[in-house]
């Protein structure tokens, strides 16, 4: 019955291979990424005219004294520091 259902409906299979409704860990509140990862501020940047993407900031161990207590502006100013940036693209998960 499985191949039949997703036959007739195939979002189900981008549902079942991606699993994309789920987010885990479970009962965490992603917009707060200060309370999982030690140095790191949830920020959104705005693409293009209607896009904007969430991203998490997290600032080297070599920074994180120096990070302690600092507000989002700290934060955007290390980004434009001119030290290397290195983007991880998690997957999909649907959460960061």
């Amino acid at each position: 019955s499985v191949p039949f259902l997703i036959r007739l409906f195939p979002s189900l299979l981008t549902k079942f291979v991606y699993l994309n409704f789920l987010a885990f860990p479970f009962f965490v509140d992603f917009r707060r990424p200060e309370l999982l990862v030690n140095n790191t501020i949830s920020l959104h940047l705005t693409t293009e005219p209607g896009i904007t993407v969430g991203i998490w900031h997290t600032v080297p161990g070599s920074r994180g004294a120096e990070a302690q207590g600092k507000d989002q502006r700290w934060y955007e100013e290390a980004l434009a520091d001119g030290h290397p940036i290195i983007i991880y693209l998690h997957g999909n998960g649907g959460t960061r």
